[in-house]
């Protein structure tokens, strides 16, 4: 059971291109944020449209992939941890996040220049 404990698996679209970042020693990181939509009809009948937009990051080999495979709409599959940090804004101000560290993707959706 702990292999379910913080799982994440997240069916998503790209609000934009990866970003990519790297560091001394050759670690690369990329910064993502992926959208996702529930539709549900509300007490009046009308449906209703939910937008959620998550943080993701990933290092190493995921991160070169991610670089090269995703860009802004594609449809991705997820699969990662959540985690959360602080950290200190330009402003000094404290401030926290919670992300998704992605441990592996899978693109769902292939343009005919892909295949």
């Amino acid at each position: 059971m702990n292999n379910l404990r913080n799982k994440v698996h997240l069916i998503g679209r790209l609000g934009s291109d990866p970003e990519l970042f790297n560091f001394d020693g050759g670690k690369i990181k990329a910064n993502l944020t992926v959208a996702t939509n529930y539709k549900y009809k509300n007490q009046s009948g009308e449906l209703v449209s939910d937008t959620q937009w998550h943080n993701l990051i990933a290092w190493g080999k995921t991160a070169e992939q991610i670089g090269k495979l995703l860009k802004k709409g594609k449809e991705v599959a997820i699969d990662g941890k959540l985690t959360s940090r602080k950290y200190q804004d330009k402003e000094g101000a404290q401030r926290s996040i919670t992300e998704i560290v992605v441990n592996e993707f899978l693109l769902l959706d292939r343009s005919k220049e892909e295949e």
